[in-house]
Parts: structure tokens; C-alpha cells; sequence
């Protein structure tokens, strides 16, 4: 881990993409104005360039005593949704007990007979609850369903998944094993989603205020708690079956709605596309922190200001079981999918565009972007 103080050069990207935003410049130009006070902090991913998924304690946010205390932390949120898409969150306040009874409950539920998991099959792209099983679910950036299926076809994702909602929903119930086929699962993880909720609510905060909006701004939009928590298993597989063009553990695309918290093993896997060059870098596991990116939605709201990068997922380096062939680890993730709530509108949010101009893209209501992203990934 390195501590690296970002010169003001290091932002000169960004903020000749957002500099005609009204607003938006003064938020960037203090951090040149006062960038060892801004500026230094310690940064995770290194590689070429100035792309660095920043690490951020969020305790600085979470404990301030002044709007002006908040709103340093508040610039570095949007700073790194601006430049990278992706930050590592350090003292969020979910405890590490709350993460680790959620792997351990998710391990062994992905333990159970496939008949078990097989009776709470994921059903509806309205619903996006249940069991995926391997090779169903082929995530990519197309949005046309004749593609996804030749790709699926081709290479599908090796990883097996549970969708769970909100758990209060009059439509569409969750799908929960027996508890005496999985004990304390249903608990642990009703609970981990309200816990997830709750730092939402505090990221979208700092969101708001390091766009220069009121801090409750997107309070109202985001309460119905129309999110999805996902539970991943990324079974070892051996690399013959990982060797065909297009393979991966899951395929490069960018996330649906406003933010990703992601809780990763010691594995690792995960890669982030740098978007000035193209290339993949990893996201290496830092313990204790949560990996947080922007998706398509949040990136609408803001006009593009802020990134929903690409990712995926590779296998990581494989044990040898012969001379010719070798065997990747299991590996283990879980994935809170932020959405705002059903039927808010997303439209280009005021600070974000130039005045007499128009937005880049047209309003859309939370469902009728989600929904049409499922239904063309899953067969």
C-alpha cells in the first residue's frame, strides 16, 4: 500500500470533461487550489497513468461536525466516481461480524444438494429473486437478447448466484431454503440488506453534497429499498474451461443502478477498465474495506459526470493438478445492488448540465431501465 500525493496535474482529465458544468468546477478547483489538503491520501490500485481507485475513510463523513467537515470527504467521493468510477470505503460502519456471518451463510447455502437450490430457481426479470444457476446469467454491455444468447452460448459466466429483494414486497417474495436446510440465513441476510440500505442513504448524501445539491436530496428517491443483494459463487474450475475466446468468471459490463457495495474474499478477481486506455487492472482485496462503484443510473442522473466503469471478473492464478493442467480456487463474493426506488425518474440532475443545453439522455423511470437490462442477460 502507498501514500501518494496527486498532483494538480493528476485531475486536469476530469475536469476538462466537467468543466463547462455549472458547479461542478468549483468543486474540482479547490482541490488544485488546496491539493495537499485534498490531495493526499493513501490509494489502493496502482498502475500506469493516474488511474488509482482511491481509498476513503468514510468515518470522516460518518463522525463530522459541520457541513464543512462532510463535504471533504464529499469531494473525495466524487472525485473518484469522476476519475475511476470505482473507491475502496474504509470504516463504513458495517462490522466485520455482520460481513463474515454473511459469507459463512452464504457458503453454505451454495453447499446444498442442487435439487434444494434448484427448487428456488430465479424466475422473473420483474422480480430478479432465486437461485442462477451456472451458465444461466451472461453479463456483457449488449442490451440485445439475440446477442447476450449466442454469447451465452459461447461463454457463459462460471459463477452460480441468490437474488434476494426486499422482503416486504406485496408482489414479488424472495425464494428462501428451509431453515432447517440453511439455518440463520434468512436472518443474516435480511439483515446484511438493511445494513446495506442504511450506508446507501449515507453515500448518496455525500453524493449529493459533493455535487453541490442539498444533502437529503435523493432521500425521497431512494427509501422504497429497491435493491438487490446478491450472493456469488465463483466454483474452482479448471483452465481448459476458462481458455475459450470471450471466457471469464463474468464477462466486462458496468452495473445497472446508482451503486455496487462490494464485499470480496481474499481471492481477488475482480478487474476495473481504465477508461483512457482500455485496459483491465485489478481491484486487489483490501480487508475491512468495501469496493463501491457507480453504475448506469447514477451516471444518467449525473449527465456522465460521474463513471459507471466497466468490470469483470478472471480467474485467479491456478493451482497445477498435472503437467498440462491446473485449477483455479473457489472464490466467494456478495454484491448489494443500490437502486433508486421504482418509479423515480431519472433525469439529468440540475447541477450537471449546462444551461440552454441539453442532457445526454433521455428521462427513464428506475424499472424500465433495470428491468430491460435483466431481461436481455438471463435466459
Amino acid at each position: 500500500m502507498r501514500l501518494v500525493l496527486q498532483s494538480p496535474s493528476s485531475v486536469l482529465p476530469s475536469l476538462r470533461r466537467i468543466s463547462s458544468v455549472p458547479g461542478a468546477w468549483s468543486i474540482f478547483r479547490s482541490r488544485i487550489e488546496h491539493g495537499t489538503r485534498y490531495g493526499c491520501r493513501t490509494l489502493a490500485t496502482v498502475a500506469e497513468d493516474t488511474f488509482r481507485i482511491p481509498l476513503i475513510d468514510f468515518s470522516k463523513y460518518l463522525n463530522a461536525s459541520s457541513t464543512a467537515e462532510k463535504e471533504h470527504t464529499a469531494h473525495d467521493i466524487v472525485r473518484g466516481f469522476t476519475e475511476v468510477g470505482f473507491i475502496y470505503l474504509n470504516n463504513h460502519g458495517i462490522s466485520h461480524e455482520t460481513v463474515q456471518q454473511a459469507f459463512q451463510k452464504s457458503a453454505e447455502f451454495f453447499k446444498l444438494p442442487s435439487e434444494k437450490k434448484a427448487e428456488l430457481a430465479w424466475r422473473d426479470p420483474r422480480a430478479n429473486r432465486g437461485f442462477v444457476e451456472i451458465g444461466r446469467e451472461r453479463v456483457t454491455q449488449s442490451a440485445d437478447a439475440e446477442e447476450i444468447k449466442r454469447l451465452r452460448e459461447k461463454a457463459p459466466d462460471y459463477k452460480e448466484s441468490m437474488e434476494i429483494g426486499r422482503d416486504w414486497d406485496k408482489i414479488y417474495k424472495n425464494y428462501w431454503p428451509q431453515e432447517t436446510d440453511a439455518p440463520g440465513f434468512r436472518r443474516t441476510m435480511l439483515h446484511l440488506f438493511q445494513t446495506c440500505h442504511e450506508l446507501h442513504v449515507q453515500i448518496m448524501r455525500s453524493i449529493a453534497l459533493g455535487l453541490r445539491l442539498e444533502e437529503t436530496f435523493f432521500d425521497d428517491k431512494i427509501h422504497e429499498q429497491y435493491h438487490t443483494l446478491r450472493l456469488l459463487s465463483y466454483p474452482p474450475i479448471k483452465r481448459q474451461l476458462l481458455s475459450g475466446e470471450g471466457q471469464a468468471r463474468a464477462g466486462a459490463h458496468s452495473d445497472y443502478g446508482t451503486l455496487t457495495l462490494l464485499f470480496q474474499d481474499s481471492v481477488g478477481g475482480l478487474e476495473v477498465q481504465n477508461p483512457r486506455t482500455g485496459q483491465f487492472q485489478p481491484a486487489t482485496p483490501i480487508p475491512g474495506t468495501i469496493v463501491i462503484n457507480a453504475g448506469d443510473l447514477l451516471a444518467r442522473w449525473s449527465n456522465d459526470v460521474l463513471r459507471s466503469t466497466l468490470h469483470r471478473v478472471v480467474a485467479p492464478p491456478m493451482e497445477a493438478i498435472s503437467d498440462t493442467e491446473g485449477i483455479t480456487p473457489a472464490r466467494q463474493s456478495i454484491a448489494f445492488f443500490c437502486n433508486p426506488n421504482q418509479g423515480t425518474e431519472i433525469s439529468c440532475l440540475p447541477t450537471c448540465v449546462v444551461p440552454g443545453s441539453k442532457p445526454k439522455y433521455p428521462p427513464v423511470t428506475t424499472e424500465e431501465y433495470i428491468v430491460g437490462r435483466l431481461q436481455a442477460t438471463y435466459m
